[in-house]
């Protein structure tokens, strides 16, 4: 099942991605094989996910999310 999600980092920024397989991807982030972004700011936390139907779907909605202000962000995350 595709998934978008947030990730927060040890710097407090936020990290915007999507996956077919969230555990499996946040064990990769934490283990430094994950986005160049994430690497040096270990480790990251799970703040926020949904899921969808189809890759296109997630893909959609990740861009959506990485457009968002860090404010709108929190307030999603806030949501959860």
């Amino acid at each position: 099942m595709p998934y978008v999600y947030i990730l927060k980092c040890s710097d407090d920024s936020l990290y915007t991605g999507w996956t077919q397989n969230l555990d499996q991807r946040i064990e990769k982030h934490n283990a430094g094989i994950g986005a160049k972004y994430t690497r040096g700011r270990l480790p990251v936390i799970l703040v926020h996910s949904e899921s969808f139907d189809t890759k296109e779907e997630a893909m959609k909605r990740e861009i959506a999310i990485k457009k968002l202000s860090r404010e709108a962000k929190l307030m999603l995350i806030k949501q959860e």
